[in-house]
């Protein structure tokens, strides 16, 4: 459903009724233009189809729902074509260093703090996961100050508030329409301050390239080979690790695929996802894990166990692989928190259901958060048991009832990157501190955002435990 264009077409109707209010023909006209929109959008085929189908009512001319401005088709393809790589086992085998190293800082920090409490976890978390998708995607070698982080976090709540108040009011949908409203100027300054930051790693890694002539860039792209990333460990240090953020500037400079702005929307797109959505599922892990202290136990008995006899701290690959009962707690607490709790896609054609026609041209949303917690599919929902993901429960379940990265063509590309990061780091907690719980999953709020959020800070007790124990 075209609700963009919908709302141009309203805006100029209302525009003619102040020229026409002194007429009663003018008052025909409009009643007519609307009628004829109204028909357009809930109307034919498209409309009776979609009224069999059980749902929220909606209304004359707004419906309940408002597309993004995200990518389409081969936009999409040609992008995901180029990033693919980027994500393959050997990249990802020299991230792991990298959130080990960003691990021990943290844990570190809390340490030399003496402060057992933390009053604001997604806060604390959220300095690990943009330090470390900067360092590992895009390349960036040096911790961003907290002045810095601050100032980009809370952009991003800006724009998660002004995109949905823009999805609660049909009349701002329209881009010509929202420049006159106050919310439009917030987002501008916003804007400035993530385009900003997303310019400045682009262009520093552009003069990385510059300074070493393109060596580092040789042989990246192309037919997409995977195995351009197989460098060793110690030929692979500091700017010389691969990012994903060298693909798109290869395929910038290579055959001009991609266009400076296109970069930095892909770069915009990681930055935010792939620190915002991970904090988000740190801080409920974490929390889950401190309410229930048998299955916290059980997870540090076999972090333990990986950990012991090393000079360092530091997993590798096969090891953090080897977690197989804390990425089941981890599993368990995306069913219950997914950082993104819904999903939209376009039916480009139609869908047969069980018993309904979805037809061809309209969104459907895909409410993650509440299959997650359907009890068709998972008994006890509400209850935290990481082996409902042990293989001999999980047989015969539906592949779709379990979707936190969603899935199919369009799942999340990151989706390996982000459980490593997150296995890496509560292995690191858990190792190094007893969970206490100061607030309960039960009576968090959720926030109405892009992505889950509680309404307020959430409190967590990191207890140092001695290493004799």
């Amino acid at each position: 459903m075209r609700y963009l264009t919908i709302a141009d077409a309203c805006s100029c109707a209302f525009t003619a009724s102040a020229r026409w209010s002194s007429t009663s023909e003018g008052y025909s006209s409009i009643a007519g233009v609307l009628y004829g929109l109204h028909y357009l959008v809930r109307g034919g085929r498209r409309g009776e189809l979609i009224d069999k189908i059980p749902g929220p009512h909606a209304w004359p001319f707004i419906g309940n729902i408002l597309t993004f401005l995200v990518s389409h088709g081969k936009k999409w393809h040609e992008r995901r074509k180029i990033l693919t790589p980027a994500f393959h086992f050997n990249v990802l085998q020299q991230f792991v260093a990298i959130f080990n190293e960003q691990s021990e800082k943290l844990v570190k920090s809390l340490c030399l703090e003496g402060d057992e409490v933390v009053d604001d976890l997604v806060h604390l978390l959220h300095k690990f996961t943009l330090n470390s998708i900067c360092e590992t995607a895009m390349g960036a070698t040096s911790d961003l100050n907290g002045q810095v982080q601050n100032e980009y976090r809370s952009c991003v709540s800006k724009m998660g508030d002004i995109t949905l108040y823009r999805m609660l009011r049909p009349w701002w949908h329209s881009n010509w329409m929202f420049k006159f409203s106050q919310k439009f100027k917030c987002q501008v300054r916003a804007l400035k301050v993530l385009h900003g930051f997303s310019t400045n790693i682009i262009n520093e890694r552009k003069r990385y390239h510059d300074e070493t002539g393109g060596r580092f860039l040789q042989g990246l792209g192309g037919d997409g080979d995977p195995g351009i990333y197989s460098f060793d460990d110690e030929n692979v240090k500091g700017k010389g690790r691969p990012a994903m953020l060298d693909l798109l500037i290869s395929a910038s400079r290579r055959e001009g695929s991609i266009d400076d702005e296109g970069i930095r929307e892909e770069v915009d797109t990681f930055i935010f996802e792939g620190h915002d959505t991970t904090a988000m599922a740190l801080c409920f892990t974490l929390m889950l894990l401190a309410e229930n202290e048998d299955i916290q136990e059980k997870a540090r008995i076999e972090v333990d166990e990986v950990f012991e006899g090393k000079k360092d701290e530091k997993l590798s690959m096969r090891e953090v692989q080897g977690l197989a009962y804390l990425e089941r707690c981890i599993r368990e607490s995306l069913r219950l928190f997914p950082s993104v709790p819904f999903v939209s896609r376009h039916i480009s054609e139609d869908l047969q259901l069980k018993k309904y026609v979805v037809p061809g041209g309209t969104i459907v949303h895909v409410h993650i958060f509440d299959v997650h917690r359907d009890p068709n599919f998972w008994p006890d929902p509400l209850v935290f048991d990481p082996d409902r993901f042990l293989p001999e429960q999980s047989q015969g379940r539906h592949p779709f009832a379990f979707v936190p990265f969603s899935a199919g063509p369009r799942n999340c590309i990151g989706q390996k990157f982000a459980m490593l990061e997150l296995k890496v780091l509560v292995a690191h907690f858990l190792h190094n501190f007893y969970l206490e719980p100061l607030d309960f999953s039960r009576d968090v709020r959720i926030l109405p955002d892009l992505v889950l959020r509680p309404s307020k800070p959430i409190r967590l007790k990191f207890v140092p435990r001695l290493q004799s124990d």
